[in-house]
């Protein structure tokens, strides 16, 4: 994954309609709180072909949606403890397991670095 949606999200699920790898659940559907809009990790491919994320371009609220790690095999450790956490919940597919990075590479920004991923910084639209 390379975006991840805040608790500033206000619901409106102008997101989900736009996101080409039907990545983004609303808040009700959301397997992880029911309390805001969700990315699957293992689905969001960043828009990485794009200027910027599809869903940031549709967000009304600025700050929603922010980076997140790569979601790449040298990032798997924090897929897995977040996971284990709650902050995600990974799908898992009956023959290969739980779609980690590590299983299910996602292509991303490399533009952007990882001190503002680790940030969460938000991601303009």
């Amino acid at each position: 994954m390379a975006v991840r949606i805040t608790e500033v999200c206000i619901n409106c699920d102008s997101c989900i309609d736009e996101c080409p790898a039907t990545a983004i659940v609303s808040a009700s559907d959301s397997p992880i709180n029911g309390d805001t809009t969700y990315v699957k990790p293992e689905k969001c491919i960043e828009c990485s072909d794009g200027t910027t994320p599809k869903c940031a371009d549709a967000c009304p609220t600025e700050g929603a949606i922010v980076w997140d790690l790569p979601y790449t095999p040298e990032y798997n450790a924090y897929y897995v403890a977040g996971h284990e956490s709650g902050l995600y919940n990974i799908r898992e597919h009956k023959k290969n397991g739980i779609m980690f990075p590590e299983v299910s590479p996602k292509p991303y920004r490399e533009a952007i670095s990882i001190a503002d991923r680790q940030a969460h910084a938000p991601v303009a639209g």
